[in-house]
């Protein structure tokens, strides 16, 4: 391999990347936009739900029990009827998320000593949410009032690494891992298939180059957009979505650096095995994008899924690194916590890289 040829391919291939600055834009540009749609509009945050109240007690100790509901972010006053009936309609209709409904006798047995239950009912047709709703019930019912609750065994709650439970802290160090598992492998490809549709790949074929040397020179350039990219959306991250950063930056990086290197290298193996850009973008889409989103933890925890899926996911390259970018960003893990990712990481993008080298047909014009 000689350094003066790959760089001149490199630049040959920059040169022809500045050209189309439509496409420059685009890809720096998009990954922002996901960005920011996904960490505004993807929340699993409960914030006012429609909460309806049904006091048939209509006691000091009720309205406390109501205002201990309402004086919360939680929950937001959606209406209060007398009938039961008239709550489960509105429930139905998916004007409340949730039903406080107070038995008639609540004041009383609470002043006796004796156990006061009281019914809320939640929407569970969005699971996820139902579950946050139900658990934000339970613990403000529990709490009232202080001390009349008495459990065997006092719980003693803490929340480590995201205390608040913001979502936004949680999605959005996935989101770098997705977005650069989308975009960088997609401009790679259609790069190489656009050399075999218009027929110009086969000046390179007859070039003195050598399949590493072809494969180096056009994964520079591409893998500079990346970093850029990477760059891109770290800082949006942490300066305009005020993630917390627990961790070290510069590892971050760093390892963000080995992850671009093999997403452009799964786009050029992509390249390698499709002649057309139609072809190029479909392939790329569904082994990169799809899985990315289902498969790697970035919303759906891979524990909970079924063994087969769990095995799936350990070959996709963006589940390592949204364990790292969350460990880093999350928990301030280090390399002695993160080395089985980072060691995995690193084999994956060595092997795509061999393989994209091996199944490059060079071929003399």
């Amino acid at each position: 391999m000689k350094l003066s040829r790959m760089l001149a391919f490199s630049r040959k291939e920059a040169l022809e990347i500045v050209r189309d600055p439509i496409t420059v834009w685009i890809a720096l540009f998009m990954p922002l936009v996901i960005l920011f749609l996904f960490g505004y509009a993807l929340s699993f945050d409960v914030k006012d739900a429609p909460l309806i109240i049904v006091d048939h007690d209509k006691s000091a100790a009720s309205r406390a029990l109501s205002d201990q509901f309402l004086n919360t972010s939680y929950f937001r006053l959606a209406g209060a009827f007398e009938d039961e009936r008239i709550a489960e309609h509105a429930l139905m209709q998916g004007k409340a998320r949730a039903v406080l409904s107070i038995p008639p006798d609540f004041s009383r047995r609470l002043a006796r000593g004796e156990e006061a239950p009281v019914e809320f009912l939640v929407d569970g047709t969005y699971a996820s949410t139902a579950a946050i709703v139900s658990a934000y019930g339970r613990a403000i019912i529990y709490a009232f009032p202080k001390g009349t609750l008495q459990l065997p065994v006092q719980p003693e709650v803490r929340v480590w690494y995201n205390p608040q439970l913001r979502s936004r802290d949680f999605i959005v160090p996935g989101l770098f891992a997705v977005i650069l598992m989308a975009f960088p492998p997609l401009l790679t490809a259609l790069a190489v298939s656009r050399e075999k549709e218009l027929g110009t790949i086969a000046q390179i074929y007859a070039s003195p180059l050598t399949k590493p040397e072809f494969i180096v020179g056009k994964l520079m350039p591409y893998a500079a957009i990346a970093a850029l990219q990477l760059a891109i959306v770290l800082a949006a991250g942490f300066l305009w979505f005020r993630v917390p950063m627990h961790g070290s930056l510069a590892l971050l990086v760093g390892l963000g650096l080995i992850y671009v290197l093999c997403t452009v290298s799964i786009g050029l193996l992509v390249s390698t095995l499709v002649r057309t850009q139609v072809a190029a973008m479909l392939v790329t889409l569904i082994v990169t994008l799809m899985p990315s989103f289902l498969f790697s933890g970035f919303i759906y925890p891979i524990f909970t899924m079924p063994p087969f899926f769990q095995s799936y996911s350990a070959r996709i390259p963006t589940m390592y690194f949204v364990n790292i970018s969350r460990g880093i960003v999350m928990r301030g893990a280090g390399l002695p916590e993160l080395w089985v990712n980072v060691a995995v990481l690193t084999l994956y993008t060595v092997v795509v890289l061999t393989l994209a080298t091996v199944l490059l047909k060079k071929r003399i014009a």
